[in-house]
């Protein structure tokens, strides 16, 4: 557990190095079935949110049906529609692999909708 949490660790660095994001966005941990991997997710997430502050970046943490709701307009809609929506707006030629990204992406997405609200 300690080599997977510090991979995180060297990953989520190196991409904020790469592409010096401005902001970073999150969703906000939901187990309704799958309680047994909450642990597991939640110390990952932390070190996530360790580097992001490290890193200096302003945080915005959203709920899993306020994603769903900014990317397919329904804050009901199920798995494969997030997937979906997420591929077409962002011009992929396929959904994003693995299940997760697109979940990253849609919170981007959002993020990056508020923002430019706020910014106008």
């Amino acid at each position: 557990m300690a080599e997977r949490l510090f991979n995180i660790m060297e990953s989520i660095r190196s991409i904020v190095t790469q592409y010096q994001p401005t902001e970073a966005a999150v969703e906000i941990l939901y187990f309704g079935k799958n309680v047994s991997s909450a642990i597991p997710v939640a110390e990952s997430r932390g070190v996530v949110f360790a580097v992001l502050a490290e890193s200096g970046l302003p945080i915005t943490e959203l709920q899993p049906n306020v994603i769903k709701q900014g990317v397919t307009g329904i804050s009901s809609a199920d798995k494969k529609q997030v997937q979906e929506m997420v591929r077409i707006l962002l011009g992929l030629p396929e959904i994003p692999k693995p299940d997760h990204a697109a979940d990253a992406l849609g919170a981007a997405i959002c993020a990056a909708h508020s923002f430019n609200n706020i910014a106008s």
